[in-house]
């Protein structure tokens, strides 16, 4: 077996590109300056829980209890969480907490996703293939275009992360300690 999870994981995982974003292009004090708080144990690190949230939603999987799951068993989510295992409650409230700041975050992803041409409405697609070409000005996105995709963008954002609050409620996990379970009503309404 190989001494590391990075030996496990091909050197053009999409898991790669997803965690240099979360590292070195998004402004994360938002979700920093909420964690000043000391009470309880100690936290997961929220990079870490950001980057798992991301892979999961560009993966289709909105479920907190499947992402605990696939943390076990899946190489990527092993990667993303340093092969620890954050609880499904830990991850539904990491989403609630920050849902309004989650949204900013997964916007700006999608946009330089969208920049690079690796997103199609949400689902972000890699591959290690380098091909010669010119860039085709009808498929190039000027200011003008790239405004009204940045609306669709955003309007999918939310979409994920209000079917990733009603899978959670349908199984069970509606009352989360320590999270206002008010919030959903707020965000639907």
């Amino acid at each position: 077996m190989p001494p590391s999870l990075d030996d496990w994981l091909p050197k053009d995982h999409s898991t790669r590109f997803i965690s240099e974003v979360v590292d070195e292009l998004l402004d994360l004090s938002v979700i920093y300056a909420s964690c000043v708080e000391a009470s309880g144990g100690p936290a997961y690190d929220s990079t870490m829980m950001l980057k798992l949230l991301l892979y999961a939603y560009s993966t289709g999987v909105t479920s907190s209890r499947e992402m605990e799951q696939r943390c076990h068993v899946d190489i990527a989510f092993r990667w993303l969480s340093a092969n620890t295992t954050p609880d499904y409650r830990s991850l539904a409230r990491f989403r609630r907490r920050h849902e309004k700041a989650l949204g900013d975050l997964f916007n700006q992803v999608l946009v330089l996703c969208s920049e690079a041409g690796l997103v199609k409405l949400g689902r972000v697609a890699l591959d290690g293939t380098k091909l010669r070409a010119s860039a085709s000005r009808r498929k190039s996105m000027s200011y003008e275009r790239l405004g009204p995709r940045i609306a669709e963008l955003e309007a999918q954002v939310a979409t994920i992360l209000a079917e990733a609050e009603a899978t959670d409620l349908d199984h069970g996990n509606d009352n989360v300690p320590g999270v206002n379970n008010n919030m959903l009503e707020s965000y639907l309404s």
